[in-house]
């Protein structure tokens, strides 16, 4: 028998589909307009083709800033996560110290990234800030506007007292779903607390980990807000990260041309990446599934 498809739902889809033309696809051809042409002002356009893209790609000025991208996105993995994952582990797992650990870890994630940039910008000062003061009394020559290093460490810190909230939360709820029988099985059997780890904690958070891992990678790759108002991008170009050079290029120099292309490039690198992860993800699912 056959039935009569009804596709009146699809209606309802409609609104959103506009909105996101509006608010996506037509900003987008926009860039993808501005990366093959060059204009002097007046909306006076010049074909310029691919010159743009091979600009950006030979650039030494985007390398470098590529270079301290990958840098900064990798030590930040490497801390926030395991971090992440010894904050879980030993969180309560019930009663009222568990919802206050919960609320606790959910607040740096309600702050705002300009806010946060200017809390560490003014923490960080040598005149007024604790930290910066501190360290001046204990001797420690500190001050992230001038050197270099302690810029860094300066956005590392701020970055990860950020941001390990949302891996240790996301691992928490991953520890939550193991059953309890799991735990006493291990226990009769007089396992060791890394055995617990590595074979009962660790598979089951395997998923969580990696949707943590997409979405550190994706806002570490994308910062701005926050090393932008602490440093500017400084000393010098040491926290010139990618978006803030990008924005220095289109909105600093006014070179539009270059800026479409490096953001289009910048664009398509953050979706292979995370298509990557998107795939691992489904591959375990499917392999869990089995």
């Amino acid at each position: 028998m056959d039935k009569t498809q009804n596709n009146k739902a699809w209606f309802l889809v409609l609104p959103v589909l506009l909105l996101v033309a509006f608010s996506a696809v037509i900003p987008l051809m926009t860039v993808v307009n501005y990366s093959l042409q060059d204009t002097f002002g007046n909306n006076e356009f010049f074909w310029a083709g691919l010159e743009w893209f091979e600009d950006v790609l030979h650039s030494d000025r985007i390398h470098a800033a590529l270079g301290r991208q990958i840098m900064f996105t990798a030590i930040i993995l490497a801390i926030e996560v395991p971090l992440g994952i010894f904050v879980a582990l030993n969180m309560p797992k019930k009663g009222f110290w568990s919802s206050l650990c919960l609320v606790l870890m959910a607040l740096p994630l309600l702050i705002p990234f300009n806010v946060v940039g200017t809390i560490w910008q003014i923490f960080g000062r040598v005149d007024i800030g604790l930290l910066g003061h501190t360290l001046a009394w204990l001797g420690v020559d500190y001050n992230y506007t001038s050197n270099a290093l302690d810029a860094w460490l300066t956005v590392i810190v701020m970055d990860v007292w950020h941001w390990t909230s949302l891996v240790a939360l996301l691992c928490y709820a991953g520890l939550q779903s193991i059953p309890e029988a799991y735990y006493q099985a291990a226990k009769i059997d007089q396992a060791s607390r890394w055995s617990v780890f590595r074979y009962i904690e660790l598979p089951k958070m395997q998923g969580v980990l990696l949707i943590a891992v997409l979405l550190r990678f994706m806002d570490s790759f994308m910062i701005y807000t926050e090393p932008f108002v602490v440093t500017g991008g400084g000393p010098g170009n040491s926290t010139t990260f990618l978006s803030i050079d990008l924005v220095k290029m289109a909105i600093g120099q006014f070179d539009l041309g270059p800026a479409a292309a490096f953001s289009l490039i910048y664009f398509l690198v953050i979706l292979l990446i995370s298509w990557v992860f998107y795939t691992v993800m489904t591959n375990l699912d499917k392999r869990d599934g089995v």
